[in-house]
């Protein structure tokens, strides 16, 4: 399972930094949408990726079994997810305010407008 998830880690990244060097502002949103996803998925991958018992201690306190799931992974990704939103949401904002004062999606006819 894990070489299939680095090879679509590489393909989500491939693709978000594709995205990101086109010249549409749009396409740049969708390639800061992708890169966040891969890297979520990476820390997910890294930290290896188990379906046995969740990271919960038994009420009559039997030692936990061999195999568990990792919380800290978890975490990790739900904080990123937030941080992401939140990157995100500020992004979209300022080129749609962008957007409105120059008129045009294109960042090389933007960057004439500066003058």
């Amino acid at each position: 399972m894990e070489p299939i998830m680095a090879v679509v880690i590489g393909v989500i990244y491939a693709a978000a930094i594709y995205m990101m060097l086109r010249r549409s502002i749009v396409k740049l949103v969708i390639g800061l949408i992708l890169i966040s996803n891969a890297a979520n998925l990476l820390i997910f991958a890294t930290a290896g990726m188990t379906r046995d018992a969740p990271p919960l201690i038994p009420m009559n306190g039997d030692p936990l079994g061999d195999v568990i799931a990792d919380p800290l992974p978890q975490a990790l990704v739900l904080t990123a997810i937030v941080i992401a939103f939140g990157v995100l949401s500020f992004a979209v904002v300022l080129i749609r305010r962008a957007c409105q004062i120059v008129g045009v999606d294109d960042l090389d006819q933007m960057k004439e407008n500066d003058t």
